[in-house]
């Protein structure tokens, strides 16, 4: 009775640990990591608070077209020496003779002012804004596009450690039994004890890739984690295959790429902005008209029943600034002689990283078939070798070198399909492929 109660505890407690186990550990799909680095990943709502900043920017430029209007209201109390005064508060001063007043006066205005013309140098400040924020929304792209290459970077290493550790719990199996038919036949006399030691090495590394494999899934977690901009850590679980789905194989258009990519279509955006900021240099030297008008009093009651206005035209005329202007405008020519020589430079620079990354592509799927097929190669070796060695047709130093290459075979294809997928990423990346990439 004791030990069916002792049986049930364990059992309880054994669910009870799966059960938290499991709820500590999250399988996460591609898709969803996207999701949630829309949301929180850290560079991207800087990046949207970047336009927001610009929209209002644009907002304050436009503010100087429309009516200024100010109030003022003071009330202002005095006191001063006078002789013989009549009216108003005073007080006597026997030792001088003389007497004090204080005296209360009220101001109340309203200023208005209305720009008329200034030479359309704010229709120019609107205009450079305006580009200003669409490059700001291309900047957003471009971050969106860098945070897309290095989560999904961060998820083909997850899922290449996943299948690199059932590959290493694979050898760390095979490598065992390799070591029991050594030691087996070093025990009847048929090996020597170099095998027999060499096999056990093989086995030690093997675990110890074991070992490797499972630390460097919880690094790949980790890299996950951060680049969905998540602050707290979960056990993740990639789903998913190392297959590539961008296999296209002939060679597109890279100036036709190039020319819709986020990061030169934020260039050009600059480029227009800076072209309108020289125009606005330029109408700084025309005159700034305004109409203008203020209504008020001042007085000393309180509510005065009579008001005063006046209403009339300012013209502004610039004469000499100390060479503001001037240099104002050659500043401006500059910031758009350098916007347009980082257009050309950023343009082939796009077109350089797009035929780059799509030829990268193209060799890691070449390299992936390869690597395939060295694989089908090694494993049927390995099948025919194990069963020679077994009957004694063949030696162990042969046949550790046929085991060896299995090893590496196996291995090898798993980084192969990975580096695959990150050169995926990477043509993506190229092409200006954001967050939204995958819901295409």
């Amino acid at each position: 009775m004791r030990y069916i109660k002792f049986v049930l505890a364990i059992s309880i407690f054994s669910c009870w640990a799966i059960g938290y186990a499991s709820a500590e550990e999250e399988i996460i799909a591609w898709e969803t990591c996207v999701k949630v680095a829309k949301a929180k990943h850290p560079n991207l709502i800087s990046a949207a608070q970047k336009i927001s900043q610009l929209k209002a920017s644009k907002e304050i430029t436009r503010s100087a077209t429309l009516p200024q209007i100010t109030g003022n209201a003071s009330e202002v109390t005095s006191k001063g020496a006078t002789f013989g005064s009549a009216g108003g508060s005073t007080t006597s001063d026997i030792a001088t003779g003389s007497s004090k007043r204080r005296k209360t006066t009220y101001d109340y205005s309203i200023e208005g002012r209305q720009l008329l013309f200034d030479g359309f140098k704010t229709s120019f400040d609107l205009s450079s804004a305006e580009r200003n924020i669409i490059a700001s929304r291309y900047d957003y792209d471009v971050t969106s596009s860098n945070i897309r290459l290095n989560l999904r970077t961060a998820y083909a290493n997850l899922l290449a450690a996943q299948e690199y550790l059932k590959v290493t719990e694979e050898i760390e199996a095979r490598r065992k039994q390799t070591y029991e038919l050594v030691k087996l036949r070093y025990e009847g006399g048929r090996e020597h004890r170099g095998s027999l030691l060499t096999s056990e090495a093989d086995l030690a590394q093997a675990k110890y890739d074991v070992d490797q494999a499972k630390r460097s899934i919880y690094l790949a977690q980790r890299q996950v984690t951060k680049e969905m901009g998540r602050t707290g850590f979960l056990s993740l679980v990639a789903t998913g295959d190392l297959e590539v789905k961008e296999t296209a194989r002939e060679r597109p258009d890279f100036e036709n790429i190039a020319q819709t990519t986020p990061l030169l279509q934020q260039l050009i955006a600059k480029k227009d902005a800076a072209k309108f900021g020289l125009s606005s240099a330029k109408a700084a030297f025309f005159p700034q008209v305004y109409v203008s008008g203020d209504l008020g009093n001042t007085n000393v009651d309180a509510f005065p029943d009579k008001n005063e206005w006046s209403i009339g035209t300012n013209l502004m005329l610039p004469i000499f600034d100390g060479g503001n202007l001037i240099a104002s405008m050659n500043k401006a020519k500059a910031a758009l002689g350098q916007a347009e020589a980082d257009e050309r430079s950023g343009r082939d620079s796009v077109i350089v990283t797009l035929s780059s990354a799509w030829i990268t592509l193209q060799n890691a799927l070449d390299n992936v078939a390869v690597k395939k097929k060295f694989l089908e190669a090694t494993q049927e070796r390995a099948k025919i070798s194990t069963a020679e060695y077994s009957i004694g047709l063949l030696i162990y130093d042969n046949w550790i070198i046929i085991e060896d290459n299995l090893v590496s075979a196996k291995k090898n294809y798993v980084t192969a399909q990975r580096d695959a997928l990150v050169a995926e990423a990477s043509w993506i990346q190229a092409k200006g492929g954001t967050l939204d990439y995958d819901e295409k």
